[in-house]
């Protein structure tokens, strides 16, 4: 399922036919909450095990077909181990900011793991899920989400800080910022911006940067691009270089995750 450029997840083998995914943006209100919002959907609306990649945003999943949904927090590395099975649904990209305004704890309590979103949501999480499947379409299912993650989210907009601007900086895709070169840009010290990364991100800066690039290889990856092409756009030294990351990261090579990602198919919202 993709959230824009970020990729949260792949089917653990390669299916019988494409799964559709449609992604949509929140109102600018959200923004600063939400990253985005897919709808996907397996080849049969079947439940299918999943691969979760490394991802530097929290995510909220609902699954139509199965009670409760779930909340995914940032990660370093692939896992397929534990609630890792949905079919027709939607998934939630959360930043920062929308995981203490949304979920109310800070983003560190989620990193590396798997929880339920009624935790959080208490009953909202079964109405949740029942006016996302009542909805008649995807356009009428972000129209769901954007109304009740508004309510939800009723609080003052904060400034950023140092922090949240250099995990804003590093999610940009291509480049191979460096840290200390981020945090003189910033008006901060490196030591400054790697303890308020535990704090609030609860990934290193140069962990956060390493995901950053790795999503965009598989984002490349799954439009087509070739892997040369690859390596060069989304920062890394060479082809071999993409290679080891990836095969270190996501738990299969590139070849293995191109095969998957083919049949993940976009369609019009």
């Amino acid at each position: 399922m993709a959230h824009l450029t970020q990729i949260h997840s792949v089917p653990t083998r390669s299916q019988p036919g494409a799964c559709e995914t449609v992604t949509a943006l929140p109102p600018p209100r959200l923004r600063p909450y939400v990253l985005g919002y897919s709808g996907f959907r397996s080849a049969t609306g079947a439940q299918v095990r999943h691969r979760i990649l490394p991802l530097n945003v929290t995510t909220l999943i609902v699954d139509f077909s199965a009670p409760g949904g779930l909340v995914t927090g940032p990660r370093s590395t692939s896992t397929v181990s534990g609630r890792t099975c949905w079919g027709h649904g939607v998934a939630v990209g959360l930043t920062p900011a929308g995981v203490s305004a949304l979920l109310g704890v800070p983003m560190p309590a989620l990193t590396e793991g798997t929880v339920p979103l009624a935790e959080f949501l208490g009953q909202h999480d079964a109405e949740l899920t029942e006016r996302l499947g009542d909805a008649p379409d995807w356009s009428s299912r972000f129209a769901v989400l954007d109304d009740r993650l508004a309510a939800w989210s009723a609080t003052e907009r904060q400034p950023d800080g140092p922090v949240l601007e250099a995990w804003w900086r590093l999610q940009r895709p291509g480049g191979r910022l460096r840290i200390g070169t981020l945090a003189k840009e910033l008006g901060v010290s490196r030591r400054y911006l790697e303890l308020g990364f535990r704090r609030q991100i609860g990934l290193s800066p140069g962990t956060v940067a390493r995901i950053a690039r790795f999503q965009h290889a598989v984002y490349l990856l799954g439009r087509g691009a070739g892997l040369p092409r690859t390596a060069v756009d989304s920062g890394y030294a060479d082809q071999p270089h993409l290679n080891r990351q990836m095969r270190a990261m996501a738990g299969v090579t590139p070849a293995e995750l191109c095969a998957i990602l083919q049949y993940l198919r976009p369609v019009p919202g």
